[in-house]
């Protein structure tokens, strides 16, 4: 099971990324939860500078944009 992360404080933009990343979970019907990291201290703990920002298994993916579900999809290897 993939382990998908939003890290933010709750912006608009990390609202849509967290949409869109669900999304992309739903479509291609793989087997992932998908979490908001909103605590700046855990947001640090990755080096992520700029939110809003998509962590796959730990990875950093993508940081400082929204990201579109077609996107996250191929991110995530299908």
């Amino acid at each position: 099971m993939k382990k998908i992360q939003i890290l933010g404080i709750g912006c608009s933009k990390c609202k849509t990324l967290m949409a869109n990343a669900e999304a992309a979970v739903k479509s291609l019907g793989i087997a992932a939860t998908v979490e908001k990291v909103e605590t700046i201290q855990d947001i640090m703990k990755f080096g992520v500078m700029t939110t809003p920002a998509l962590v796959v298994d730990g990875q950093v993916k993508s940081a400082g944009k929204v990201l579109s579900a077609e996107e996250i999809g191929r991110l995530l290897g299908n």
